[in-house]
C-alpha cells in the first residue's frame, strides 16, 4: 500500500491531500486508511507534509531509486554479518548489473 501510495505521489509532482491521492489510486483503499499510510511515511521520514486547510498535503522526499536505496541502507542496519549479505547480493546480479557496479565503485574511488 505504502508503494501505491509513494507511486501516487511521484506521478504528481505536486502536493497531494489524502483525499487527492485516494483519487489518483482509484478509491481502492478508505480515506481513513490512506491518512494512516500518509502518516506512517511522514514518521519515516518518506513524506514530507505542509498545512492545506483543516489537513495537510503530501510530498515525497526522495525519488523512487532514492527510496529503494533508503530501503536496502535499513536492511543491511538490522544485519550484523554485512559481509556475507554483500556478497551474496553481489553473487545475484546480472553481468550488467555487475558492471554498473563495478563503474560506480571506481567512480567513487577517485
Amino acid at each position: 500500500m505504502e508503494s501505491t501510495i509513494l507511486a501516487a505521489l511521484w506521478a504528481a509532482e505536486t502536493p497531494l491531500t489524502p483525499g487527492q491521492v485516494q483519487d489518483a489510486i482509484g478509491r481502492e483503499l478508505a480515506r481513513t486508511t490512506v491518512t494512516t499510510i500518509l502518516s506512517r511515511l511522514h514518521e519515516k521520514g518518506a513524506v514530507a507534509r505542509s498545512r492545506a486547510g483543516r489537513g495537510f498535503a503530501y510530498t515525497p522526499t526522495e525519488d523512487a531509486p532514492g527510496m529503494t536505496a533508503r530501503r536496502m541502507h535499513s536492511e543491511m542496519r538490522k544485519e550484523p554479518d554485512r559481509g556475507t549479505v554483500l556478497a551474496r547480493f553481489v553473487s545475484q546480479l546480472t553481468d550488467e548489473d555487475e558492471r554498473l557496479l563495478r563503474e560506480l565503485l571506481d567512480g567513487e574511488s577517485r
